[in-house]
């Protein structure tokens, strides 16, 4: 079984307490962070390629530093937010649903890293259009 299988998968979860619920979510809150701050820096190295790019290069559209700390402030509310939702969805329903945490860690894992891997394409499409309305 591979790491990222173990990682997403792995081992069977069902947590009794409010505490070990947290325990498994900031368990995996580092490497959550360490995969989004790799997507961010490949997004911001992209943004800034196309930017270079012939026809008519395009400074982007800089973040700076007070953009890139708030999406991460962000993303850590956002992640913080899915054991909020399981703290509550196991007190409302009970342990019948302890498949529902790790469900909506993957989801939102998934989603994360799409979001920060978004202004790529974006950045493409805006060098699509200044190359053909040259």
């Amino acid at each position: 079984m591979s790491a990222l299988v173990r990682f997403f998968f792995s081992p069977v979860y069902a947590p009794r307490s409010a505490w070990s619920i947290l325990g498994w979510w900031e368990s995996r809150r580092p490497v959550y962070n360490a995969v989004l701050a790799v997507a961010g820096v490949l997004s911001l190295a992209a943004q800034s390629l196309f930017g270079l790019l012939p026809p008519r290069a395009s400074p982007g559209v800089p973040l700076g530093l007070v953009g890139i700390v708030a999406y991460a402030v962000l993303a850590n509310l956002c992640y913080s937010g899915g054991a909020a939702a399981e703290l509550y969805i196991r007190r409302r329903w009970g342990d019948g649903y302890a498949v529902v945490g790790p469900a909506m860690f993957r989801y939102g894992f998934a989603f994360s890293v799409g979001l920060t891997l978004l202004p790529i394409p974006l950045a493409l499409l805006d060098w699509i259009i200044r190359a053909l309305g040259r």
